[in-house]
């Protein structure tokens, strides 16, 4: 069965941003699909579905974090996969950016060569998760903490619990392997990718807000000083 091919919206008030992207983004055998404003981007995603959208930051209106916070909370496109373009590179964006729920960021001015490089990057992650995905761990329950990867939902003692997507990954590689620790590192290459250029802090960031959603059960999550996190399955929960 031939694969379908990949559709990419890219959202930005500059045309010739637009064009470049476009123009290269089709010669690699992409469906592009473009809009100049951030309605019109919401708009657009929701009746195209799209598997990716390449959305600037900076734009009059609807700026791209709130692009990126309709999409997130949308039920028909709220896991499309999203790239940030920002002319700003400083850590605050970029955590800012990951809290809205992005899956990577190029900053301005780019290359053809770079965007189309980490386009391809997330989509062979992408792949690579559900080639790797085991069957049997699709649902896994430890205490009160039940994450299911079919439907992307989390539970704490019966209660669906909002993750976003950063965070359902982090908490299900966690979960995934109980007892084994990881540094900040591991868990950067493994969950964001190789190819996602972001810092130690972000895995502190993301740990935090998971501990807070998982409520009497966040100290399952233990930090191993000098060294990472784990999932814990021991104790008395």
């Amino acid at each position: 069965m031939a694969k379908k091919t990949k559709t990419i919206l890219c959202v930005d008030d500059e045309h010739d941003i637009l064009d470049i992207l476009s123009y290269n983004l089709k010669k690699e055998g992409y469906a592009v699909y473009t809009a100049d404003s951030g309605d019109k981007g919401i708009q657009l995603a929701e009746k195209i579905k799209p598997d990716l959208v390449i959305l600037d930051v900076m734009m009059p209106g609807k700026d791209g974090l709130e692009v990126c916070k309709a999409i997130r909370n949308s039920l028909f496109i709220k896991d499309t996969h999203i790239i940030f373009l920002t002319a700003k590179a400083d850590e605050i964006d970029e955590i800012v950016g990951l809290e809205f729920g992005a899956d990577d960021y190029v900053t301005k001015p780019f290359s053809p060569r770079k965007i189309v490089t980490r386009v391809k990057a997330l989509f062979r992650r992408v792949e690579l998760r559900k080639e790797l995905a085991d069957v049997n761990k699709s649902i896994i329950k430890i205490a009160g903490v039940e994450i299911n990867r079919i439907n992307y939902t989390v539970k704490v003692d019966g209660m669906d619990v909002k993750f976003l997507h950063k965070e359902f990954e982090l908490l299900y590689f966690l979960m995934h392997r109980p007892n084994m620790v990881f540094s900040r590192n591991n868990l950067l290459h493994h969950v964001w990718g190789e190819d996602a250029f972001f810092v130690d802090r972000t895995v502190d960031v993301h740990v935090t807000k998971i501990r807070k959603k998982m409520g009497r059960y966040g100290d399952m999550i233990e930090t191993v000083r000098g060294v990472g996190y784990k999932f814990t399955s021991n104790g008395n929960f």
